[in-house]
C-alpha cells in the first residue's frame, strides 16, 4: 500500500456531521416575549396616536419591538432609531424610511423628543 492510501484510512472521519451546528443553535439564547400590561399598551396606544398625526413632519423615533426567532421559541429585542415613512393600519406595520417594516403588535417602546410632554404626564 502506498503511503498516500496509507495515510488517507486515518483521515479524520465526521461521523456525527452536523452535530456542531446542532449544539452551537442550542446553546444560543433567546428572549422570551414580554406582554405589556394595560397601562403600557394604553401608554403606546397613545403614543402611536401622537406619531400617526405627525407623520407629515417626520418626526424621528426610537422603537424597540420583538423580532420571533424563526428556528426555536422565544427570540430577540431590536431598537431602532429613524423616521416613520408610513403607518399601515390595514396590515398592521410601521415602515421606516430605511426600508425597515416593524409589526405595530411586537412594538414595545415608542421614544422620541414628540414624546417628551408625555413623559412628564405620566411622572
Amino acid at each position: 500500500m502506498s503511503m498516500t492510501d496509507r495515510a488517507a484510512q486515518f483521515s479524520p472521519f465526521a461521523a456525527l456531521t452536523g452535530y456542531d451546528a446542532a449544539v452551537k443553535e442550542t446553546e444560543r439564547l433567546t428572549d422570551q416575549r414580554l406582554e405589556l400590561d394595560e397601562s403600557e399598551q394604553q401608554k403606546l396606544s397613545e403614543r402611536l396616536n401622537l406619531l400617526r398625526s405627525h407623520l407629515n413632519y417626520s418626526p424621528i423615533v426610537e422603537i424597540t419591538y420583538f423580532v420571533p426567532d424563526e428556528r426555536k421559541s422565544g427570540g430577540e429585542y431590536i431598537t431602532v432609531t429613524g423616521i416613520v415613512k408610513k403607518l399601515d393600519e390595514f396590515q398592521r406595520i410601521l415602515i421606516m424610511t430605511d426600508g425597515t417594516i416593524i409589526l405595530i403588535e411586537e412594538i414595545v417602546e415608542l421614544n422620541g423628543a414628540m414624546f417628551r410632554s408625555m413623559d412628564e404626564s405620566f411622572a
